[in-house]
């Protein structure tokens, strides 16, 4: 069911996410969206969590997974420039914010996996920087995930954004290059 209404969500936002149209996307009944989310309240926190999850924790496993800080500004780079590519991807980021804006348990389950991502960035960071309070590295992870948002906000928005020289002049901030 909970795909079910992500595939509407993506189709056409949460105006098309009803009882009736999952259970029939579904080849359910709406009484076990009832039984099972308390009602379509229950069953849009459940899609807006799913959906959250579909596009958190890729960008945050494949930040992770890099070795090394140039190897990250590389995979950020990578998914920055596919973000106009992945319609499905952008049509749930679309939909998730007003979502989350509108409805406060909407907004409380965004909240979460961003709180989540954080976390494990702030984790990260803690290996690789052992010295850093845990303040610092929640500042830090704040920051990525702030500047990972705003970076495919506006790659959505202007496709022609300089996301090379961007990334290139973060770099050069960091490690203070002239």
């Amino acid at each position: 069911m909970i795909d079910a209404g992500v595939s509407l969500l993506v189709d056409g936002g949460w105006p098309a996410v009803t009882t009736r149209a999952v259970a029939e996307r579904a080849g359910t009944n709406i009484g076990l969206i009832h039984y099972h989310f308390g009602g379509l309240p229950g069953l849009h926190s459940a899609i807006a969590s799913r959906a959250a999850d579909e596009i958190i924790t890729p960008i945050i496993d494949a930040l992770l997974d890099a070795p090394d800080f140039a190897a990250a500004l590389d995979t950020v780079r990578a998914l920055v420039s596919a973000t106009p590519g992945d319609g499905r991807m952008m049509r749930l980021a679309v939909e998730l914010m007003p979502g989350a804006l509108r409805d406060p348990a909407m907004g409380e389950v965004l909240r979460d996996g961003l709180r989540q991502a954080r976390a494990r960035i702030g984790e990260r960071l803690g290996e690789l920087h052992p010295s850093w309070s845990e303040a610092r590295r929640t500042g830090a992870a704040t920051v990525i995930v702030a500047l990972l948002d705003g970076l495919m906000l506006h790659r959505l928005l202007d496709t022609s954004l300089p996301v090379d020289e961007t990334l290139d002049a973060l770099a050069d901030l960091i490690e203070d290059r002239s």
